[in-house]
């Protein structure tokens, strides 16, 4: 991780003199809920359950950044950290084998479910004009999750970090003066599994050089792999700005 933010602010170094813009892109809000979080583990032996539906998520808000510099108005390159961790407390509704450890039924069960993301991103912007703005990028992204369940004196985790390569996309259209609805994200599927995450929204321009934003996030993937099988499903309302230097 050192030599890749290294390499990127070399990038950026190199790109000044070719006039561009860096940007701090700061997003919040609250994660809505987990429709489904589906885990087995081992993925031959183990219990197959749902956290999303057998306990209940905890409040919890959530934040992310994202900096970048884009070049000539069409080449962005940008760099990410967008933590979460998700609390769930209730019982099982069966008694559940996970990473060695047996869960008894309707017993008091606290889960907690990590999933950090680290990404680097470049993107082409192939259309742009004052009303519609079109970008197509790939997008390198760091993954690292921890899932940890405790009860009746029991606590047990497996933790993951691996390498996923995404296809990024944006699309921008202006409605009214100042407004303009987004559609961005990143996603990509496999025999493995697949990963999207994908905001939907609004923005507002108050100046040249900030603006806000507001919509609806959705992270829904996972795997089905030797070391474990999870797929889940997570909403945001989400709200933010964005600096423009």
């Amino acid at each position: 991780m050192k030599h890749t933010l290294s390499f990127i602010w070399l990038l950026f170094g190199l790109a000044i003199p070719g006039y561009g813009q860096f940007f701090a892109d700061l997003e919040t809000g609250l994660v809505l809920g987990t429709p489904y979080n589906t885990i087995r583990r081992p993925t031959m032996g183990g219990t197959t359950f749902d956290i999303g539906k057998d306990l209940k998520p905890q409040a919890k808000l959530f934040y992310r950044v994202r900096l970048g510099y884009t070049i000539a108005d069409r080449h962005t390159i940008s760099v990410l950290y967008a933590p979460l961790t998700v609390t769930y407390k209730g019982g099982f509704s069966q008694p559940v084998q996970f990473n060695g450890e047996f869960f008894l039924a309707s017993q008091p069960i606290e889960a907690k479910y990590r999933f950090n993301s680290y990404r680097l991103t470049y993107r082409y912007d192939f259309i742009r004009n004052d009303k519609l703005r079109l970008g197509l990028g790939l997008t390198a992204k760091i993954r690292d999750a921890d899932i940890r369940i405790s009860g009746d004196q029991r606590v047990t985790n497996f933790s993951n970090v691996g390498f996923v390569p995404l296809v990024n996309f944006y699309a921008s259209y202006q409605v009214a003066d100042q407004w303009r609805a987004v559609l961005e994200g990143d996603a990509l599927g496999s025999k493995q599994g697949r990963a999207e995450d994908i905001f939907l929204g609004a923005s507002y321009t108050i100046n040249p050089t900030v603006s806000l934003k507001a919509g609806y996030r959705v992270v829904e993937g996972g795997a089905n792999v030797d070391q474990i099988y999870n797929f889940t499903w997570i909403n945001y309302a989400s709200i933010g700005a964005r600096f423009t230097l």
